[in-house]
């Protein structure tokens, strides 16, 4: 299969088989790391790192070099013209025009999105925010394939900042797709983002289950749990009796443990102080644990103090293979997006129900805005070149998932283009709980989040703003 030209925005960029054949490629260069050397000849790669970054950046930068190619860089916002108030969809523009594909990292969440828009050449996406990291994913799912063999009816645990962690984010969405059972442990007050959890719900075909639900059934679990995402592979008849599934998924061994620190740079002034009393440190009396046995530890790097020094020679730690194993997985990306390389896609079991193309996409200027204020769309300098744009992924409630950086929205209010020959007077808006939201074809639909805005851009009350709902029967 030929890749040349694509993006890698988020992790869903890619189908398991899509996956499994970069993986196949990537042993193949990493058992042959001196032959790639004219692979990328003459290929040029923007390296543009507006955060902080050791392993991505130098990984990229290290593939691309072992590919033949070479690489530009960029490494500070205020060494660039977007400190003087250039827009990200410009400097996409320019760079793409010295670059044949580009990486970026980039601390505003959808910035990725909008350089593979408006860039010209396959973007890769090395961090954005608290959004994504979907190589970092490729690594891990690539260091649980070696050291598993698989992926599917695994039992990984994600622990730390899961608020914040881009990383946790890409990986659960990966390891759900993939059939893995998934253990949330966060750390308090840093739980998973509820767009998170229910993107697992929504898309995939396991079962969410909440620590609440389990009575003290967690006390015998490895650690305080806050929820399991249980994969559609475990047995049929335990997912038909929720609390036992809960009990036996908490009572069995744990493949690997996932650790990733907390997030200073991304948090608010007020959180974070509550964490201590949750913040479990992995060492060696944890790994004591009989559910520990043979887990393999892991962790995107850098490490502060929720990962002990003195389990770094324990085998089970995979830390430093996973940042290894980057180099090769790096290449073989890099290479299938140049259309340097091809693969042969595997037929691999996909535990997706719905995927981001079949929503559809609400594009129309009527106010909305994303409510992440860290979405790149809420950014002064974007707001002249990008316009807000949401998948419709629900109508019960009426909800939105960004374009861009993928939080939710709850709207209120809608309307429909189909004016009724044009008459002012029938320009009504309607409650989002109405029937009405069922009637509007998507294409017809308009969304406001406030009664001002709707009236604001001439539309009027009708008798269904006041209701929660309406027959479905109700003329026009």
């Amino acid at each position: 299969m030929n890749m040349a030209g694509r993006s890698m925005v988020t992790i869903d960029d890619l189908s398991n088989g899509e996956i499994e054949g970069l993986f196949s490629l990537a042993d193949e260069m990493s058992d042959s790391m001196g032959q790639q050397a004219t692979l990328c000849q003459g290929k040029i790669m923007a390296s543009l790192f507006f955060e902080p970054s050791t392993r991505t950046r130098l990984s990229f930068e290290t593939a691309m070099n072992r590919l033949g190619g070479r690489v530009i860089s960029a490494v500070d916002i205020g060494a660039t013209s977007l400190a003087k108030g250039e827009s990200v969809a410009d400097m996409a523009r320019v760079a793409g025009s010295y670059a044949d594909i580009i990486v970026i990292r980039h601390p505003w969440e959808g910035a990725a999105g909008v350089v593979a828009e408006y860039a010209g050449v396959p973007v890769i996406n090395a961090g954005d925010g608290g959004h994504e990291h979907p190589t970092q994913t490729l690594c891990d799912l690539y260091t649980v394939k070696k050291e598993r063999k698989t992926i599917k009816g695994l039992r990984i645990a994600l622990s730390g900042d899961l608020k914040y962690g881009r990383t946790i984010h890409s990986l659960s969405y990966a390891l759900a797709r993939f059939g893995a059972t998934i253990l949330f442990h966060p750390y308090p007050g840093l739980e998973m983002p509820e767009y998170v959890l229910r993107k697992l719900t929504t898309r995939c075909k396991g079962k969410l289950r909440r620590y609440g639900a389990l009575g003290t059934a967690s006390k015998e679990g490895l650690f305080p749990i806050d929820a399991v995402y249980v994969t559609p592979s475990s047995p049929h008849q335990l997912a038909m009796i929720p609390d036992i599934s809960m009990q036996v998924e908490l009572e069995k061994d744990v493949d690997a443990l996932y650790v990733t620190r907390i997030q200073k740079e991304r948090q608010k002034e007020t959180e974070g102080k509550e964490t201590k009393n949750g913040h479990v440190v992995v060492d060696k009396e944890l790994l004591k644990k009989k559910k520990f046995k043979k887990t393999i530890i892991m962790h995107p790097l850098p490490r502060v103090d929720e990962l002990a020094y003195e389990v770094d020679g324990d085998p089970r730690s995979m830390y430093f293979k996973q940042a290894a194993r980057g180099v090769p997985v790096r290449m073989a990306l890099l290479a299938l997006l140049l259309g340097a390389k091809e693969i042969i896609i595997p037929d691999v079991d996909d535990y997706s129900s719905v995927r981001q193309e079949d929503y559809p996409v609400y594009r129309r200027d009527s106010g909305l805005k994303c409510s992440n204020p860290k979405c790149i769309t809420n950014q002064e300098s974007e707001i002249r070149y990008i316009k807000p744009a949401f998948r419709i992924v629900s109508l019960k409630p009426l909800t939105l998932h960004c374009f861009f950086c993928e939080h939710e929205l709850y709207p209120k209010y809608i309307a429909s283009a189909d004016w009724h020959e044009g008459k002012t007077e029938t320009k009504k808006y309607h409650s989002a709980t109405s029937s009405w939201i069922r009637r509007i074809q998507p294409e017809k639909l308009i969304i406001f989040d406030s009664e001002e805005e709707a009236q604001l851009r001439g539309f009027k009350p009708s008798s269904y703003v006041t209701r929660d709902t309406a027959p479905e029967n109700t003329d026009i």
